[in-house]
């Protein structure tokens, strides 16, 4: 049994799902067939299912790297090795608004969990093939979407320094959240497959804005059906469904 999501090994599948948000776990969960509560312990919202012959599982994971770490570990542990946060972010270039659909093709690593593993100058990244699975579900399903390096950090509310902003801006830099840099470097350090994608929940100078809400909540559904069929594909490569 592990230490913090307490289930039997039977119930997680090898394809996982790891938003942070309890809620877009559930969401995602309703998008599965036959899906059931595995558990909901220390924080960590659990579900399982069947997609089109796929067992898959969703784990909620909460907000930051530490919890994301945690899940990783115990979830492979029960046989998991593949893993896609579906996730929301904020955003840095102009144009950026709620709802547009980014997938990660690598981030800069401003959090601290991913240090425990490997040193800062070891690039987090996804798994190509993951990204390239994302891309060519968003292409499929003729869903828009930026493909780009993002930023994750672990201090959401620490003081700004505009000319660090200025930077990430000139680099073109696409994407602000939480838990990328942990979920790409411990997945590399282990040898999982990972990869992220993200609602964008704001634009470069409004953090969710009350008039962007429906429109972000459009895109925490198209990343959700980019994610389950890219998924679908990675599976069936792998002989399964």
């Amino acid at each position: 049994m592990e230490f913090h999501i307490k289930c039997d090994p039977k119930d997680i599948a090898r394809y996982i799902f790891c938003p942070g948000d309890q809620a877009r776990a559930k969401k995602i969960a309703d998008q599965l067939e036959a899906a059931y509560l595995v558990t909901d312990s220390r924080g960590y919202a659990v579900y399982s299912g069947h997609y089109e012959g796929v067992m898959m599982t969703v784990c909620g994971t909460g907000m930051g790297g530490p919890t994301v770490a945690i899940a990783l570990e115990e979830l492979a542990h029960m046989g998991a090795d593949t893993f896609i946060r579906v996730g929301s972010c904020g955003v840095f270039q102009p144009g950026q608004g709620p709802g547009d659909v980014i997938i990660a093709s690598g981030t800069f690593r401003a959090g601290g969990t991913a240090n425990a593993y490997l040193p800062l100058a070891f690039p987090a990244v996804p798994t190509f093939v993951v990204l390239r699975r994302l891309v060519e579900a968003a292409d499929a399903l003729k869903i828009p979407h930026a493909v780009g390096v993002g930023l994750a950090g672990d201090a959401f509310y620490a003081p700004r320094d505009s000319q660090f902003r200025q930077m990430l801006i000139d680099a073109g830099v696409v994407s602000v959240e939480m838990e990328s840099d942990t979920l790409f470097v411990v997945g590399a350090y282990r040898g999982w497959r990972t990869g992220a994608l993200y609602a964008s929940d704001g634009t470069p100078t409004e953090v969710k804005p009350e008039w962007g809400e429906a429109t972000f909540r459009q895109g925490e559904q198209n990343a959700i059906r980019v994610a389950l069929h890219a998924m679908r594909a990675l599976a069936h490569e792998d002989g399964i469904g």
